[in-house]
């Protein structure tokens, strides 16, 4: 595997100061020179081998730190990416203020929905890695025009929603995530909003996820006897294409992150019986080579992927 190395920037989003700033963190494949200015910085030259790398901006889930997804998104960044996280503490619902992929509600609400991104913040992120690709250590090593959007929970909710409106994405997944919208918002209960993408997916999810179980009533249903709104999402909400469902049977909502008891709702989530980040990760990086860089080889790996962890389906 590679050597991966992180760098820190900010960027303004929408919104008023001081709730539109967001910090990023970016991963990418590293090499070590020995060069004196890595022992003095710690900053080292990306990798050239496989440059320039495609792009996987990941939305985090509401109140969910960015350094909660480090091992996953470590792990993707091995096998050959650029992988952006983000933090930013804007307003929430009800005048709240938390961590937030930042979610325009307006755009989400029945008259207005398909018609522009939920998640405009993607598009202050691309512009970010835009900036940052003239510029050294990242200069000429990302390809902007092979993007992938992946998120959990809300964050993963908002990439499904937004990713038809970035020409440059090509690939979106999303653990813990669905369509399904809050009754709040002026919807039926029960509603699947369609996904708005024009690419393949992949959506991730755990038999034990309490937190998914524990918001029905936001929904207009009851928590005791519904289907699985990620399944229904997959089944109903997706256009025609290239698509995987992968169940963890045993994972829960934060299969893929590393849980802060003190924030968000773990709390209302199952057990965690299984190891789901290593295996979506590996799953993850699969379907990003194959439909970002189109590698043959993993093509056949994704057509052929067997794990015991899992169970897929595809459509």
């Amino acid at each position: 595997m590679r050597l991966v190395r992180s760098l820190w920037w900010s960027i303004r989003t929408d919104g008023a100061a001081p709730f539109d700033t967001a910090h990023l963190k970016i991963y990418y494949p590293a090499v070590a020179s020995g060069a004196d200015t890595e022992r003095l910085t710690g900053v080292f030259a990306p990798n050239p081998a496989q440059a320039p790398y495609p792009v996987v901006v990941f939305m985090s889930g509401v109140n969910v730190g960015q350094d909660s997804y480090r091992r996953f998104a470590t792990a993707v960044a091995e096998t050959g990416f650029v992988v952006v996280t983000m933090d930013r503490v804007a307003e929430l619902f009800g005048g709240q203020r938390g961590l937030t992929p930042g979610v325009d509600i307006d755009a989400a609400r029945p008259d207005a929905y398909g018609t522009r991104p939920t998640c405009p913040t993607i598009g202050a992120v691309l512009d970010a890695l835009a900036e940052l690709n003239e510029v050294a250590p990242l200069r000429g090593a990302v390809d902007l025009d092979r993007v992938a959007l992946g998120g959990h929970s809300a964050g993963g909710t908002v990439v499904l929603q937004s990713a038809r409106f970035f020409p440059s994405v090509t690939a979106v997944f999303a653990w813990g995530a669905h369509t399904m919208v809050a009754t709040m918002l002026g919807w039926e209960p029960g509603t699947v909003l369609p996904a708005q993408v024009t690419c393949p997916v992949l959506l991730g999810v755990g038999t034990n996820d309490g937190v998914i179980q524990g918001s029905a009533d936001r929904y207009g249903e009851d928590g005791e006897d519904r289907p699985d709104p990620v399944r229904r999402t997959f089944a109903e909400a997706l256009p025609d294409g290239d698509h995987l469902l992968a169940v963890v049977p045993g994972a829960n909502h934060f299969g893929i992150a590393d849980t802060d008891p003190t924030a968000a709702r773990a709390f209302l989530d199952g057990p965690d019986e299984t190891d789901a980040l290593a295996s979506f990760s590996r799953l993850t990086s699969t379907f990003l080579r194959a439909h970002l860089r189109d590698d043959a080889t993993a093509k056949t790996e994704l057509a052929e992927f067997d794990d015991a962890a899992m169970r897929l389906t595809r459509r």
